[in-house]
């Protein structure tokens, strides 16, 4: 008797086993198609007027760096900003956000905090430039989004900054 119920049990444990196993699926998901790049011309290299990457191309650059616990925008930055303010003049319908960044010094509370000073610094120079401020929505990531991984000098500079992302 205790083999036959040994037997069972065993049979019970492998037949509830193999009813959870994971079932292949009837079909696959297809592969992936073509790359395309940000502007979608299929990776044949034009460059759309207005989009994201005609803006990275034309400015000076997206992203303006501030100083240790600042929000204040130096010379190279006003500099930046105002070659921003001229593309976004020429196309008055693209809206942009500013995400403001901090590195990893601090709380998380403090660095999200001048995360958006530091973005509404860069928002407030572009409306006093000309760009309307209802094109501008703006975000700060505090310390969660560096760009350099290191804990170094050279690494936090990078990452205390404000960046202008097109939107279309």
């Amino acid at each position: 008797m205790a083999k036959l119920t040994t037997t069972l049990l065993i049979a019970t444990a492998l037949l509830a086993t193999s009813a959870c196993s994971k079932k292949r699926p009837a079909e696959l998901p297809p592969a992936p198609g073509p790359v395309t790049d940000q502007n979608g011309s299929g990776g044949q290299g034009a460059i759309v007027p207005g989009s994201r990457a005609d803006f990275e191309r034309s400015v000076t650059s997206n992203t303006v760096n501030f100083a240790l616990d600042s929000y204040s925008l130096d010379d190279r930055a006003r500099s930046i900003l105002d070659s921003q303010a001229t593309w976004l003049a020429r196309y008055a319908n693209v809206p942009v956000s500013l995400e403001g960044h901090a590195d990893e010094r601090g709380t998380r509370e403090y660095n999200l905090a001048l995360g958006d000073r530091r973005a509404l610094s860069a928002k407030n120079y572009l409306a006093a430039r000309g760009v309307a401020p209802g094109r501008i929505s703006t975000i700060s990531y505090g310390k969660e989004r560096p760009i350099a991984l290191g804990s170094d000098e050279a690494s936090w500079a990078q990452n205390r900054r404000a960046v202008t992302i097109v939107l279309n």
